[in-house]
């Protein structure tokens, strides 16, 4: 822009040559001449430093944007230190609680080795009195009022085969071996009427209270009889006993209302 102004001021002293003398238009073309030339050196000038700030400013630009992107770089880096330093805080905390486990495990162990330890000196205490117990529980059901007794045999018969089956632990053997004398103790402590034979075959009700007492009555309801423990055989007894032994059994098979009823009882004897 400047150039073009001092051009047009060259040619308009150029072009007033006419209004003054030759030696005043020398020196106007000369001082136009150098106008022209001082113009155009500023205009380089001018140009050459834009386009140095504008060079700057590109660079500058650049310079800009690679700190952004550092800067980005700066803040991912920060926020994943942040997570690993808060996710090495959480490991701490369950490696912490992991060791306090391990060191349980290990307490819990020891304990259960000695516990095993004690466990096999007590099978080895213990399998005797089992031996004792299941011979005792057979003898209990020969010697006792003969109820039930081919059920009860077989049961006996059943504790003796466990003792020596590999696969059930003490444990359970002498679990077994309690549930049945649970079992006969609560025989002595029930009233129980129910069908049956016989050792001559015949089908009969029996009457059982406790463990002291055991009734029978035919079915036809004309013969009543009862186990003497005395003697150790059914025995048939009066017609007196019909009507006591038949109400006993319609009681202890809840078909009729709880009641009194007489029945022999054996006198004690001293023990054989």
């Amino acid at each position: 822009m400047n150039f073009n102004i001092g051009k047009k001021v060259a040619e308009s002293m150029l072009n007033s040559r006419m209004l003054f003398p030759p030696t005043v238009r020398s020196r106007m073309v000369v001082t136009a001449v150098a106008a022209f030339l001082a113009c155009g050196v500023s205009a380089q000038v001018l140009d050459s430093t834009i386009s140095m700030q504008n060079s700057s400013n590109n660079q500058a630009a650049k310079s800009q944007g690679t700190i952004d992107n550092l800067a980005d770089q700066t803040d991912d880096i920060l926020n994943d230190f942040r997570q690993v330093v808060s996710e090495t805080e959480s490991l701490k905390i369950y490696n912490a609680q992991l060791r306090r486990l391990v060191e349980n495990q290990r307490s819990e162990l020891t304990s259960i080795d000695k516990q095993l330890g004690e466990l096999e000196e007590t099978d080895r205490a213990v399998t005797p009195l089992m031996i004792d117990m299941t011979g005792t529980l057979a003898e209990i059901v020969e010697r006792d009022v003969p109820f039930r007794l081919e059920e009860r045999r077989n049961k006996a018969a059943d504790l003796t085969a466990l003792l020596d089956d590999p696969n059930v632990t003490v444990s359970e053997k002498f679990r077994q071996i309690l549930a049945m004398y649970q079992t006969e103790i609560n025989f002595g402590r029930t009233t129980f009427a129910d069908p049956g034979e016989l050792p001559s075959g015949e089908t009969v009700d029996f009457l059982r209270i406790g463990r002291t007492l055991l009734f029978y009555q035919s079915l036809d309801g004309e013969t009543t009889g009862w186990w003497n423990p005395n003697t150790r055989e059914f025995e048939t007894l009066g017609s007196e006993y019909r009507l006591a032994v038949k109400d006993g059994i319609a009681i202890a098979g809840s078909r009729r209302a709880p009641d009194l009823v007489r029945l022999p009882v054996p006198a004690p004897v001293d023990a054989q």
